[in-house]
């Protein structure tokens, strides 16, 4: 299976901000982009051209795919699937993001990251209603149940990550219970209550040409 395997930091430099894409060491001082705030190569360093409007809905595009970590002709299927549904299909195309399951698990704080959260969905680590699923892009469904597994309740990396972060409780649309390591996707979140600074109508405009 295909697989970004370069440097998370270098997406945060290319995009000019962060991504959060490494957990809690995007809030230190060991944060590549507090110590490199420019693009990466050769002239990251050069004053950047003015970006025309593709560029601009190109970079947005970008953006929300590295954020959330899926390869090209995933985004693209996402797109397809957001656009032959009736409504705001940049908002319809982030709600398919967020209720990916290794999502959903890293929105609870179940994982530092989305990638952390896509190793505990592969290494069969989260159940889904009543049985085990180990397909990260698995969609959840509203009052659907996510809890770790009996098992591996222990692991040092769920219960670090719940220490550190707190973001399934400020979320209208989750629930979460710590003491029993699970929550529930309570329904479809509206797009005032994802926390993402991005303009997905640039997306929309740029797969719309």
């Amino acid at each position: 299976m295909a697989r970004y395997r370069e440097a998370n930091c270098k997406l945060c430099r290319r995009e000019g901000e962060k991504l959060f894409l490494k957990g809690s060491r995007c809030l230190t001082e060991k944060c590549a982009f507090e110590r490199r705030g420019y693009a990466p190569g050769q002239h990251g360093q050069r004053l950047r051209r003015k970006v025309s409007p593709y560029g601009l809905q190109l970079r947005e595009k970008q953006k929300v795919r590295r954020i959330y970590g899926v390869l090209e002709n995933q985004f693209k299927n996402y797109f397809k699937a957001a656009d032959q549904k009736d409504g705001v299909t940049g908002e319809i195309l982030l709600q398919l993001l967020e209720r990916r399951l290794d999502n959903l698990v890293y929105r609870l704080g179940f994982a530092p990251s989305r990638k952390a959260a896509r190793q505990l969905v592969r290494h069969r680590h989260v159940v889904v209603g009543n049985g085990i699923v180990d397909i990260p892009a698995y969609q959840v469904k509203p009052t659907q149940v996510i809890r770790i597994k009996e098992k591996s309740k222990n692991l040092d990396l769920i219960h670090a990550a719940l220490k550190e972060v707190g973001r399934g409780e400020e979320l209208p649309w989750l629930r979460l219970n710590k003491a029993a390591l699970e929550g529930e996707l309570l329904e479809i979140p509206k797009r005032a209550d994802i926390p993402l600074t991005v303009n997905e109508q640039l997306i929309v405009e740029l797969y719309s040409k």
